[in-house]
């Protein structure tokens, strides 16, 4: 049976996001919950793998905690989380209710793979942004790179993305992820340009694997040609930028930097800007908690990253299982 979701687990932050400001995470389904199993993820590898979409926690549940932290004043209020958001049969509902609370907008961040379901599309028909990403030109990249569902089928996820995007009322920024010698290089990203303008898109975002990936081999692409892809796109992509730390004066508790860290790897910057505390705080903070075990300090590229030491144990019990 699946690990279902705690109703203490489903808001966290505002988590520093480098598309959206600070952005207030809704968390809809269980942790590594996907419909992919990207090599360059964050969160590590996939726990389930699948396409079966269940109301995996109560709509009323995400709505009431939402009302909770609005007092965080966020920029945006994100349905991504650990897993795929659409996943989660009631999103529509969700969405409904954190609408009815605020002027706050909301945005699902998805991997668009299940975007040719009507059912989908209905249920994210009154969100403000959504979020799709394309990270292959073809069939034999998006097995390597996203590593999908065995009933996912590149030329539907694409086609997916173009029906949402001819009946969605809203805006939707398409992600490209590129990754040094698989997809960062001319040829593909020529192949990705046109693929993404046949999606139509408000923005296309470029991104690049900058926090700790899945898999080893994942390498970033360099800033200077991340700028010189982009202006091969059609609306011109814009590379997304790491978020600087605000320098606010909030306090932040052991138990918000726990819950940042176990959804995502972060730097000390990335604590300060997403819980809006200094970062003289931010760096005390995390560093306390790596002395009593809770977190652990990972280099990658040159940059250290926080990550929760829960998150690397079931890690490394997946491979070693």
């Amino acid at each position: 049976m699946s690990e279902a979701v705690g109703a203490e687990q489903l808001v966290y932050g505002p988590v520093p996001s480098r598309r959206l400001g600070r952005s207030l995470g809704v968390d809809l389904v269980p942790l590594r919950t996907c419909t992919y199993d990207c090599v360059y993820c964050q969160l590590g590898r996939t726990t389930l793998k699948t396409v079966r979409r269940q109301r995996w926690v109560d709509p009323s549940d995400a709505v009431a905690q939402v009302r909770a932290r609005l007092e965080s004043e966020p920029d945006v209020i994100a349905l991504a989380g650990s897993g795929e958001p659409t996943l989660h049969a009631g999103i529509g509902d969700v969405i409904a209710g954190i609408k009815q609370l605020t002027s706050v907008p909301v945005a699902v961040i998805t991997n668009g793979s299940l975007l040719g379901r009507p059912a989908v599309r209905r249920g994210l028909a009154d969100a403000d942004i959504v979020l799709p990403s394309l990270d292959a030109p073809d069939d034999g990249l998006f097995q390597l790179i996203n590593r999908p569902h065995r009933t996912l089928r590149f030329d539907d996820v694409v086609d997916g993305i173009i029906a949402f995007r001819k009946s969605y009322r809203g805006q939707v920024w398409l992600e490209v992820m590129l990754l040094a010698g698989v997809t960062g290089i001319l040829a593909e990203v020529e192949r990705l340009a046109e693929l993404a303008a046949r999606t139509a898109p408000a923005r296309i975002q470029l991104n690049t694997a900058v926090r700790p990936p899945a898999e080893s081999f994942v390498a970033p692409v360099s800033a200077g040609s991340l700028q010189a892809f982009a202006r091969l796109f059609t609306p011109n992509a814009e590379v997304i930028a790491d978020t600087a730390p605000s320098g606010a004066d909030r306090v932040a508790g052991r138990a918000d930097i726990l819950a940042l860290l176990s959804r995502r790897p972060c730097t000390v910057a990335d604590i300060a800007a997403g819980l809006g505390i200094h970062h003289g705080e931010a760096l005390k903070a995390a560093t306390a908690l790596v002395a009593e075990g809770a977190l652990e300090l990972h280099t990658h590229e040159d940059r250290s990253f926080y990550v929760a030491a829960s998150a690397t144990a079931e890690n490394r019990e997946k491979e070693r299982s």
